[in-house]
Parts: structure tokens; C-alpha cells; sequence
């Protein structure tokens, strides 16, 4: 038997996360885990996620109240990037999943650098320890270098920024789960995935409610 060639192989793991991604957001979150984001120089396996619904009485989305300027990519079609600024200093990262209207994303949390690891350190030079390099949503833009310019892009095709197939599923015994962070509305709902026990996992920090004075 010939064995099938590394394009085939890529081709039909890209048809399967394509597949993936079109569906819910929640088995889609999961299922990103383990994958690999490239652009500028370094990869990084991703480690931690967050879904978000849209439009799917999701108050926590950013697509909630409907379409926008700066949401209209959540609505698809999925496998495309939907990059925000945030607290007027750091870039975000989500996956859009779903089909076409509904405005599903997956937030990419956390990840370990794997490829291009001098790199993403020169981003990040303050950074003491590696597993921190991408340590948090904000974390994990600064050191692939993803800003604005790589909000829309076909993360499936060969552009600036590119999401691969994990090498292997992530077993759902390794998989944990646990509430959202940083959103005000339906905080506890524990749609936050990640690799249960990596160290480049972030922090939890449960949402708490401004005082009014």
C-alpha cells in the first residue's frame, strides 16, 4: 500500500477542523484544543479556550445586541478571525465558528510557543519563564504578533495566519472546564476549556461585580 501523501494528510485533517468549526461552538472550543496558530514567525499550541454563543442568548458575546462594525466577521462564514482591542492597549484572538448568521467565536486564551520560540521571546522580553510567553489571551497576540491586520483572515487557507490540525485529539479526560473570565454577563457558565495540568494554562480569576457607589 502507498502511503497517503503529506498534502493528502493535511488536506483531509484541514477538511475535519473545517467541519469541526462549522458546527456548535461548544464541541468546536474543544475540539481547537491541542491545534496550532502560526503567523510571523512562531506557533503556538493552543491550550485554553473560551466559546461564546453570539447571538444564541449569549449576553457575554460580543454579538449579542447584533451586528456590527467591529463584530460583523463573528457572522460568518467560520474558520476566519474575529481580532478586537481591548482595555486600550491589548489584541484578542477568536476562531469563528458556527454556521453563516449565527456570530459564534472561540476566544484562544492561552497556548504553548513550539516553533519560533527566540522570536516570540524578543516580543515579550520581559517575560522570565517560556510557559508564560503566551500565558492569557493578550499574552498569546503579543507573541505571535497578531493585531488588527489579522482580523477576517481564512485561517484555514495559507495566509499571514495560519490554524492547523493538533498532532492527535486531546483526549476528553484531559480536557477540563470551568466558568469564563473577564465578562460581566453569564460568567459562570463553564464554557472555558483547557489542558487539564499544562502549565501554560492561565490563572482563574472569578468575575467580580463593581461596588456602586
Amino acid at each position: 500500500m502507498v502511503p497517503p501523501s503529506d498534502a493528502l494528510v493535511r488536506d483531509v485533517g484541514l477538511a475535519a477542523l473545517a467541519e469541526l468549526l462549522a458546527g456548535p461552538v461548544v464541541p468546536a472550543a474543544r475540539g481547537l484544543l491541542g491545534c496550532r496558530l502560526s503567523t510571523d514567525g512562531v506557533t503556538v499550541r493552543i491550550t485554553e479556550v473560551e466559546a461564546y454563543a453570539g447571538t444564541a442568548g449569549d449576553p457575554a458575546s460580543h454579538a449579542y445586541r447584533g451586528r456590527t462594525p467591529r463584530n460583523a466577521v463573528m457572522f460568518g462564514p467560520a474558520g476566519h478571525a474575529y481580532v478586537y482591542f481591548t482595555y486600550g492597549m491589548h489584541w484578542c484572538v477568536n476562531v469563528v465558528t458556527g454556521p453563516d448568521g449565527e456570530a459564534s467565536a472561540v476566544l484562544l486564551r492561552a497556548g504553548e510557543v513550539v516553533d519560533g520560540l527566540d522570536v516570540a521571546r524578543a516580543r515579550r522580553a520581559a517575560v522570565r519563564r517560556d510557559v508564560d510567553l503566551a500565558r492569557g489571551p493578550a499574552r498569546l497576540c503579543a507573541a505571535l504578533g497578531i493585531d488588527k491586520a489579522a482580523y477576517g483572515c481564512h485561517l484555514l487557507g495559507d495566509g499571514p495566519v495560519r490554524l492547523r490540525p493538533a498532532a492527535g485529539p486531546v483526549p476528553d479526560a484531559a480536557i477540563a472546564a470551568g466558568p469564563r473570565v473577564g465578562v460581566t454577563g453569564a460568567h459562570d457558565v463553564p464554557w472555558r476549556f483547557w489542558i487539564a495540568g499544562d502549565p501554560t494554562v492561565s490563572d482563574y480569576r472569578r468575575h467580580v461585580p463593581r461596588s456602586r457607589r
